[in-house]
């Protein structure tokens, strides 16, 4: 038994030491920058479009600080699923089976209405020119902005997709319960870095995770070594039991607690400090800093708990580089939709 757990270790650290390397050659071969997109596309066709952004996300964040997180969880499952372009905001329709309602999303996402109403805005402003793909990641760079985080400057020049992928939701999306490898491995196919995933991550200092995501984690039904490792403070772990009951009481998976408990409504380096505590809320963030594989993502964890500015420095980075993972398929066959929630007609 004890050589099959063996074996089973080697693997597992083959894997990783393979996913790494692979990680830093993909990475020098996969540029951020992308030749469609600038910093002035919409300089004079629409050059109040950030502008009118801004101020429908201020009164977004001012109305409710969460808000920020809602839109920054909406660029993120946009981008990592066939690129920035817009595919999450598709209704379903008789023609069009969207992205919304897959299981890693629905119940999930919220704040389609902000976006809404930013894009009524331009729409009387600037009609037919905006993209939904451009308002979503500017709205997410101001959303960060807005409740204490940094400042990056936002190619634009996306269009819109005319379908969305429901199949890809699963496939491309990192889960609650994933390990460290698979985590790594769905970033890295993305074009993106571990230092990348590590300070993308950071933006769950300002998210919620629904009791379906971390209950798992809380009651130790799973394989992961985190909890052994960094066992949940008892006083916590009372309040997130509290939250979320064991499964089998209805209506209980939805039920909410902030993944950052120490300062939920600011964007800082708070979250990199409870992944040092062991209060990871969700196994994947624990495994950050808990696995027994995070040799790498454990020294920059560290990092940037201890340096907040290395920490927005490198988060401002992996935004524009995860912000300018585009659809090729929109350059030829997009469009610049009317609704974000449906294809022109």
């Amino acid at each position: 038994m004890a050589s099959i757990n063996c074996f089973h270790l080697r693997i597992l650290i083959l894997e990783f030491l393979i996913l790494v390397l692979f990680s830093i050659c993909f990475s020098s071969l996969h540029g951020i920058s992308d030749s469609h997109l600038s910093l002035d596309y919409y300089k004079k066709t629409c050059p109040s479009v950030e502008g009118i952004v801004r101020k429908e996300m201020e009164c977004a964040c001012l109305s409710d600080p969460r808000n920020a997180a809602l839109i920054l969880r909406l660029h993120f499952h946009d981008c990592f699923v066939q690129g920035c372009d817009g595919s999450v905001l598709l209704d379903d329709t008789v023609t069009l089976k969207g992205e919304k309602n897959a299981p890693n999303n629905k119940n999930a996402l919220k704040g389609f209405r902000i976006i809404d109403r930013i894009k009524n805005r331009l729409e009387s402003e600037c009609p037919g020119i905006v993209s939904c793909a451009d308002i979503l990641t500017i709205a997410a760079r101001d959303a960060v902005l807005l409740v204490g985080g940094p400042y990056w400057d936002v190619p634009v020049g996306r269009k819109d997709s005319k379908n969305a992928a429901y199949e890809l939701t699963d496939t491309n999306l990192p889960t609650a319960d994933e390990g460290l490898i698979s985590i790594i491995s769905k970033f890295i196919s993305q074009g993106l870095s571990i230092t990348d995933m590590v300070a993308l991550s950071g933006a769950h200092t300002i998210g919620k995770a629904r009791c379906v995501n971390f209950r798992n984690r809380i009651y130790g039904d799973f394989r992961m070594t985190t909890s052994i490792i960094d066992p949940i403070s008892s006083s916590y772990l009372s309040k997130l039991k509290s939250v979320c009951p064991p499964i089998g009481n209805i209506g209980s998976d939805n039920n909410e607690t902030s993944m950052d408990n120490v300062t939920p409504n600011l964007f800082d380096n708070s979250y990199y400090h409870v992944l040092l505590k062991g209060e990871g809320l969700i196994n994947s963030d624990q495994e950050l800093y808990s696995s027994f594989l995070a040799v790498q993502t454990k020294k920059i964890v560290e990092k940037y708990a201890a340096d907040t500015i290395a920490f927005f420095e490198q988060f401002a980075e992996s935004m524009v580089k995860m912000g300018n993972i585009t659809n090729p398929e929109t350059y030829v066959n997009g469009e610049v939709r009317k609704s974000c929630r449906f294809v022109n007609t």
